[in-house]
């Protein structure tokens, strides 16, 4: 049987706070606090949740751009902890990132030709022919024409902006790429095209995808399989269609319920969720949605529930 691409098992990212003099001793921010999936070759993962659940510190704690505090990570059956610096720079190829903020990514002062230059001439021995040819052949691809080449991120739109991300992240050949919610800060129609666009280039390249959103929709849209992650844990997790057509977890039936739908579900009531999420520097004792649970019942505030046939909680 072939392993899987990605494999994270019970992985941790705490934060340590910064102490006053004279105060007692603050505990770490949780910000991943024992995550485990895996994810296959040519298949998309869509991660969601609320602002602050750690969604975006797990993608980068898997690419090592943050060091996890305790478990293990392997990507194509290898541990970058585990790993020299010239492996580790090998292993980087087949993992890449696509960040959220599409302009901020972009070096201001680099053209767009430097910008794609730049990983292939560090991690390849192409010629600067050869890394100019790849150049025009992926900004074509995403739909950025030759005659932009030598224009500054300034000068292109948002949209314009993400497909060159793209296009970066594409040019060492990956396996995985982490999209931290790469549509959110586009408009809906340039995010239909994004979508589009990525889905195209994850058939012809055979990429895989962790997507992280925190708009279900657009997580359904693209993903085949959904985790639905709480206060540094996954509450829930699936296939897309059974997680938005039968969502068992009180908190991503909450989502559910809110993604906007062009017919009537009777049966899908909009849930509101009351009060604000817990600190993750002090996550509530027992089960952590306690806290705002509908459902709640006394048991849920001492028992910790394990992630059991894709869902956590007492009484799914």
């Amino acid at each position: 049987m072939t392993a899987p691409l990605l494999q994270v098992t019970d992985l941790k990212k705490h934060f340590p706070q910064k102490q006053q003099l004279f105060q007692e001793k603050l505990p770490p921010v949780r910000a991943v606090d024992g995550v485990s999936f895996t994810l296959e070759s040519n298949r998309t993962l869509g991660l969601v949740g609320e602002s602050g659940c750690g969604k975006s510190t797990l993608g980068k704690t898997i690419l090592h751009l943050t060091p996890p505090t305790s478990g293990e990570i392997l990507i194509a059956g290898k541990n970058p902890a585990n790993l020299n610096r010239t492996e580790q720079r090998e292993l980087r190829k087949r993992a890449q990132i696509i960040f959220q903020d599409p302009v901020s990514s972009l070096n201001p002062r680099m053209t767009t030709a430097e910008i794609m230059d730049e990983p292939l001439a560090l991690h390849t021995k192409l010629s600067r022919a050869e890394r100019l040819a790849k150049t025009r052949k992926l900004l074509d691809r995403v739909g950025i024409p030759e005659s932009s080449m030598e224009k500054y991120p300034h000068q292109f739109s948002g949209g314009q902006c993400q497909r060159i991300a793209i296009a970066r992240a594409l040019t060492l050949n990956p396996s995985l790429i982490v999209a931290d919610e790469p549509v959110s800060a586009l408009d809906v129609s340039v995010q239909a095209q994004v979508l589009n666009l990525m889905l195209d280039l994850q058939d012809e390249f055979k990429l895989s995808y962790l997507f992280i959103s925190h708009d279900l929709s657009v997580v359904k849209f693209i993903s085949d399989d959904v985790a639905v992650m709480y206060l540094g844990q996954i509450v829930e997790q699936g296939t897309a269609e059974s997680i938005v057509e039968n969502p068992r977890h009180p908190y991503t039936k909450a989502l559910v319920s809110v993604i906007p739908r062009p017919e009537y579900r009777p049966d899908l009531k909009r849930q509101i969720l009351q009060g604000t999420v817990p600190s993750p520097a002090n996550p509530p004792s027992g089960c952590r949605f306690h806290t705002r649970c509908p459902m709640v019942q006394d048991r849920c505030k001492i028992d910790s529930p394990e992630l059991i046939d894709g869902v956590r909680c007492l009484f799914a």
